[in-house]
């Protein structure tokens, strides 16, 4: 099985999410990081689920969907995914730093 490791980027990701959610809902804040948080149990079986992130254009860094959100992803080994950011997908991918 894959383990999935949260980067310290996405879980302030998370966390800025759900703050600026909870300014109209804390519950549907709390339920918004649920929901992507368990996007990714997808990994756990199928790494190459997501697909290419279209702005890197690299076989290891993928994404996933999940409402308005972009759950990217670096794949470390086959036993190994690191989440490096969840991104609005509004927003623009190419000014935020992913490694």
């Amino acid at each position: 099985m894959v383990r999935i490791n949260w980067t310290y980027q996405a879980k302030d990701d998370l966390k800025s999410i759900a703050e600026y959610i909870s300014r109209d809902s804390k519950q549907y804040a709390k339920l918004q990081v649920i929901r992507l948080k368990n996007r990714t149990k997808i990994l756990k079986q199928h790494i190459h689920s997501g697909k290419i992130v279209e702005e890197i254009n690299r076989e290891d860094i993928r994404e996933l969907i999940e409402g308005s959100y972009r759950i990217i992803y670096k794949i470390v080994d086959e036993k190994q995914v690191d989440i490096l950011t969840v991104h609005h997908s509004a927003r623009d991918l190419s000014k935020k730093r992913i490694e």
